[in-house]
């Protein structure tokens, strides 16, 4: 299921030369403002190695901005101009992928689609990945 609905957003990014995983890093640090990249990896669910690489090439694209923290192993990322337009441009063919979500499911599926992910995550959160 989880592979299907990502290919759906994925076709709908890719005339923008987004990734899905890439959207979703846009969104967050919309609403997040600048953020470590720890509390990122968190706030996301991904794994340190695959953060990096991808916050990288979004850095080289001209998407994000990084700061490195006092301490040189932290660093803390924002939106560039760049990316919070990308982002912009790019909210319509997600928001039709969800529309079309969830007219195929029905409200009730989907309603119950979001809850269950929200508790998955949740529980993978606080078990650390531990299954």
């Amino acid at each position: 299921m989880s592979r299907s609905l990502t290919q759906l957003y994925e076709e709908a990014l890719r005339a923008l030369g987004l990734r899905a995983t890439q959207f979703t890093i846009l969104q967050v640090l919309s609403r997040s403002g600048e953020v470590s990249q720890s509390r990122l990896g968190e706030m996301l669910a991904m794994d340190s190695t695959t953060l990096t690489r991808t916050l990288d090439v979004m850095r080289r694209q001209g998407w994000l901005e990084a700061r490195q923290g006092e301490d040189r192993r932290w660093r803390f990322w924002r939106l560039a101009d760049e990316g919070e337009a990308l982002l912009r441009r790019a909210e319509p063919a997600w928001e039709e992928v969800q529309a079309r979500v969830r007219r195929r499911l029905g409200k009730e599926n989907w309603d119950k689609l979001l809850r269950l992910s929200n508790e998955i995550t949740g529980v993978l959160e606080s078990d650390g990945d531990q299954l």
